[in-house]
């Protein structure tokens, strides 16, 4: 049975990845937070502005580890390179027990939840919903990669949307009050101290950028991937960027920033502002779409990590199969979503997946060290150099640097676990696969 991806993604489509896989409820959320605790429009420009620069940086990284390694897997493979199968099979055991089918879980939920501020649903009704959601999007990825993107760029096409026309029937109706604006450095009476708020307003964009690395999991499914992978993830970027800075702008314009309490308050002042008592029924919907969007990205690239790792024989051999018809990792794909679900149905997944996310960050910071190690081998992959190498993966190393200070102080114990049982996978892997790896190495010589 085949275990050949086809490369049918072009760069739109690997561009849409990465800024529909990225806009989630977020985007509706974190600019409140922001603007309640920065308590100025030029500090939360600031911030979103640094954060883009930032992860300019860090999809610059990616995008040449992409072009150098166009497979699929993206993390997986790129750490296996660097450092070996042991520490590639920790971050894919982590990515399939717990990463992977926890967050399709928290979107499937998220979507069900505000689907349920639309259609009245009971506790019983949102947990079947979400189940559906999860089941549909797995296979709509299950039945082709190109019905999948398309189902990506037309919930991106939504989305944009209706971010475009909250903008433009803010701005052109005069819904709002440029006031809101001014003053426009000074901080508002009662804001908490600027470097707490800066800490905070840093993790909130962080947050809401997170997810872009996730293109280089379709690597080996990009045509043309060592042009295409880096543009997509700088233009995928630079958009991000560009919509939350608008976003939180029109926001600002419709709501004065001390009258700001809440996230979800402050979406639904800027409802109402805009269309009315429906205003909050537009904003659910709005989520539901976003959310949605960000799930679909999910499905259809995390399954691609056990497929690599099943070609490497670090997992299940069937699962790096396609399917027969369709050319696509159907096992793997179901397999995230069966674990998905059973996730949904048992709840309290919240909490869990928090335990892992200063692991996750630990994981990209060894992704980009790599750089500095696949340096030397260069010339031997095609010679493709990281742009602005060392300034660009210096400064993403630094905002994750910041950022896993930040998440340990805050939260010690839960950090010291996540990393405790993502290191189990060791033991794992040297007593069930290193030796049946080395076998199988040993029978294709």
């Amino acid at each position: 049975m085949s275990t050949e991806l086809k490369r049918q993604i072009g760069i739109r489509t690997a561009t849409a990845f990465v800024v529909g896989g990225v806009i989630g409820v977020g985007i509706f959320l974190t600019p409140a937070g922001m603007a309640k605790s920065l308590g100025s429009p030029m500090w939360v420009l600031i911030v979103w502005l640094t954060m883009g620069v930032t992860a300019l940086c860090g999809a610059l990284c990616y995008g040449g580890l992409s072009a150098r390694f166009p497979e699929a897997g993206g993390g997986y493979v790129f750490l296996r390179e660097a450092y070996g199968p042991a520490v590639a099979f920790m971050y894919g055991w982590m990515a399939f027990l717990v990463m992977d089918p926890g967050l399709t879980a928290v979107l499937a939920v998220g979507l069900a939840t505000y689907a349920g501020q639309v259609v009245d649903l009971s506790p019983r009704g949102m947990q079947a919903v979400a189940i559906a959601s999860i089941v549909v999007v797995a296979l709509v990825n299950i039945r082709g990669v190109r019905l999948g993107a398309w189902f990506v760029r037309g919930l991106l096409f939504l989305k944009i949307g209706l971010l475009a026309f909250i903008f433009l029937w803010a701005v052109g109706f005069q819904l709002g009050d440029w006031s809101n604006f001014t003053p426009f450095a000074a901080r508002r009476a009662g804001s908490p101290p600027l470097i707490d708020a800066l800490a905070g307003g840093f993790v909130g964009a962080f947050f809401s950028f997170a997810g872009w690395w996730d293109l280089g999991k379709l690597a080996g499914e990009v045509r043309d991937p060592k042009r295409a992978l880096p543009r997509a993830l700088s233009f995928g970027v630079v958009g991000l960027t560009i919509i939350y800075v608008l976003t939180s702008l029109v926001f600002i314009y419709l709501v004065p920033m001390d009258q700001v309490t809440s996230g979800e308050t402050f979406a639904a002042q800027a409802g109402e502002v805009l269309f009315g008592r429906a205003g909050g029924v537009v904003f659910s919907l709005g989520v539901v779409v976003a959310v949605f969007g960000c799930l679909a990205a999910v499905v259809m690239s995390a399954p691609r990590v056990y497929f690599a790792m099943a070609r490497d024989g670090l997992f299940i051999r069937s699962v790096a199969s396609l399917h027969p018809r369709y050319e696509t990792p159907a096992i793997a794909i179901a397999l995230q979503a069966a674990l998905a679900s059973v996730l949904v149905m048992v709840g309290s997944f919240n909490e869990i997946m928090s335990y892992f996310v200063f692991v996750v960050i630990v994981f990209i910071a060894l992704t980009v060290i790599a750089l500095f190690k696949l340096r030397r081998s260069a010339a031997h992959n095609g010679g493709y150099l990281t742009p602005g190498y060392p300034v660009t993966p210096v400064i993403f190393l630094v905002l994750l640097l910041v950022m896993l200070v930040l998440l340990f102080g805050d939260k010690p114990k839960q950090a010291l676990l996540g990393v405790a049982v993502v290191s189990l996978g060791l033991p794992v892997y040297l007593f069930l696969f290193r030796d049946r790896r080395l076998v199988e190495k040993e029978g294709q010589l």
